[in-house]
């Protein structure tokens, strides 16, 4: 009776340590920015759309970002400027915000904020900046 009792807790335990592994892992899973266009700390000639590229699919209605001027050559900037409205939508590949603006961007240094839902409802967020001669 002990020795089957025994190797009950043994595969009960046995169990609980691989569905608590596999919960951990799923629980930790959010989206990763995997790649930007302008990539982060880049020079570009100017743009009028940004791709954010993730690791997993993101919900297009909780997913965007916003852009900030941060430095202009040949004025003195006390304070970020934003850059107006940025239109995000996310592309067929499920992966990729675009933020399209409504004009190329000028001369200057700018930082992208972005916040990214997957369909595990897991918000991840994050900034870079680049920079337009």
């Amino acid at each position: 009776m002990q020795f089957s009792s025994l190797r009950h807790i043994k595969l009960s335990a046995a169990l609980f340590a691989v569905s608590t592994t596999a919960l951990a892992s799923s629980v930790q899973a959010h989206a990763k920015l995997v790649l930007a266009a302008p990539a982060a700390n880049s020079t570009i000639a100017t743009t009028k759309e940004l791709k954010l590229t993730f690791s997993e699919a993101v919900v297009p209605q909780f997913s965007g970002m916003s852009i900030l001027m941060t430095d202009m050559p040949g004025m003195e900037m006390t304070s970020p400027m934003s850059v107006g409205y940025v239109t995000s939508s996310v592309a067929a590949d499920g992966r990729t915000l675009v933020g399209t603006l409504k004009m190329p961007l000028p001369a200057g240094t700018y930082t992208v904020s972005w916040h990214a839902v997957t369909a595990d409802t897991h918000r991840a967020e994050g900034s870079y900046s680049f920079k337009v001669e």
